[in-house]
């Protein structure tokens, strides 16, 4: 499948492998899941034929339980390091001092962890003092109700100490024992239960949800990449509109992107936006993402008006209100704001591209062929693309210029010789031109004929470059 045919299908043209593609990836999907959850019981049934106890535990018994597919099997059982070291095979232990260890089955890893108790969060973030207990000490040290459930898998009984099977036939999150008391102990609980919330579509309990919004500066003595990787997760699709909600109602969205939060009450003028605020805005489109997404999209939505509310200006005598070169002090905006979450420096650049180029997208209807055909060979141009067509069916609702590119992209694609330059810098020294500034601009020249398709051939190119050379 083409690079843009995805986009191409919105607009009613059909790539031809499509279907078959998505059947094979299911299929793969399918026999990787049912191999994992074998995995994981033949994990258990060992253990207990060793004499121990042994259970699936965590978000692995929820999604279970709701119908869901894990996408791994968390182990809990009375074995200690040195007893699972001995049982399987190979084992890695990732964690030793906390009883954790990977065991590797074929070409899958599953977490196996010791019962424990956990006491003394001194730093927010981990238990100074850890001891090995029983399954009941396991699960009451866990977050949150609905992920401290324990399940046989043999036997195939479940165990809940916590009430955490009620919680999820309530659709609640909740944490185990006091709220205050489990925040405290961990500060990225307060991250983890609105993405939960979000992921599952479930409510956030009354005394949660209180505790939550008393602590929510707490987060600031998280580390940035743990912050991220739960913000990743938060404005994943389909839930991430709600994700963004949940931050903001819980208070979080101003501790861990106070930039964001200023949108909330920044108006734009109804012509345009009909949708409100910068805020609904953003919001609109998060709800209108693939899940099939590129997983920076969220992030170019997200980011790429964020400078509308210090740029806004009003006009005296209409009333409008304009947001002058807010792509460009918000492409400035959302490299400090992806720095200080440290993303990888690639996936910085092409959200930053994207919001410093949101706007052009606007006027390629007027666009020479040439300068279009240098947006469509941009690295970042589905990226770019995506982007543009959320923000049209998230405000005014035109596509013409969407449907455009798509055309131009089209046909792009029917003429691959338009791609590389027809000829080089040492082709134009061959026909005596000394190196120097000259011979890239004369290059530039070239590139640009070619693009417009004025200069089809090398041979072309060269004659051209000759006559100019000559003159």
């Amino acid at each position: 499948m083409g690079p843009y045919e995805e986009g191409l299908g919105r607009v009613g043209i059909q790539g031809t492998n499509g279907a078959k593609a998505k059947g094979q990836m299911a299929a793969h999907a399918g026999s990787s899941a049912v191999r994992l959850r074998a995995g994981a019981v033949a994990i258990v049934r060992r253990l207990q034929a060793e004499g121990f106890k042994a259970y699936w535990v965590g978000g692995c018994v929820r999604d279970v339980l709701l119908g869901r597919s894990p996408g791994d099997f968390d182990i809990a059982t009375s074995a200690v390091p040195s007893e699972i070291e001995r049982i399987f095979p190979v084992v890695i232990p990732v964690g030793r001092a906390f009883g954790v260890m990977l065991v590797r089955q074929a070409d899958d890893e599953f977490e196996v962890a010791t019962f424990r108790a956990e006491s003394d969060y001194t730093d927010g973030r981990h238990p100074s003092r850890v001891s090995f207990g029983d399954a009941t000490a396991d699960a009451l040290r866990r977050d949150f109700t609905i992920n401290g459930l324990f399940y046989d898998p043999v036997k195939e009984k479940l165990h809940d100490w916590v009430g955490g099977e009620a919680d999820l036939g309530a659709r609640l999150v909740r944490t185990i024992g006091v709220p205050e008391e489990r925040f405290q102990e961990d500060h990225l609980r307060l991250l983890r239960a609105v993405r939960l919330a979000a992921q599952l579509n479930f409510e956030i309990e009354a005394g949660t949800f209180e505790a939550l919004r008393k602590l929510a500066q707490s987060l600031r003595g998280i580390s940035a990449e743990r912050i991220r990787d739960e913000l990743k997760r938060v404005f994943r699709p389909p839930h991430a509109a709600r994700g963004l909600d949940l931050l903001r109602d819980s208070g979080l969205l101003a501790v861990v992107l106070p930039e964001l939060a200023a949108t909330i009450t920044c108006e734009q003028s109804p012509d345009f936006h009909p949708e409100g605020t910068v805020y609904q805005h953003i919001r609109l489109m998060l709800s209108k993402m693939s899940e099939s997404a590129d997983e920076m999209l969220p992030w170019a939505v997200l980011l790429h008006d964020v400078a509308k509310p210090v740029t806004a200006t009003t006009d005296d005598r209409t009333g409008s209100i304009h947001f002058y070169t807010h792509e460009k002090v918000g492409a400035e905006m959302a490299e400090a704001i992806l720095e200080r979450l440290k993303f990888p420096r690639k996936d910085i650049e092409a959200v930053v591209q994207a919001v410093r180029c949101h706007m052009q997208f606007k006027d390629t209807l007027e666009m020479r062929k040439s300068t279009i055909r240098r947006i469509l060979m941009r690295p970042t141009f589905p990226l770019e693309l995506e982007l543009h067509y959320l923000d049209c069916v998230s405000s005014h609702g035109r596509l013409d210029a969407y449907a455009h590119l798509l055309e131009e992209a089209r046909e792009l694609e029917r003429k691959p010789e338009i791609l590389p330059p027809l000829i080089s810098g040492t082709d134009l020294i061959s026909l005596g031109m000394r190196p120097g500034p000259a011979i890239g601009a004369l290059l530039e020249e070239i590139r640009e004929k070619q693009l417009q398709e004025e200069l089809k051939t090398s041979q072309e190119a060269l004659e051209w470059a000759k006559s100019r050379i000559g003159g």
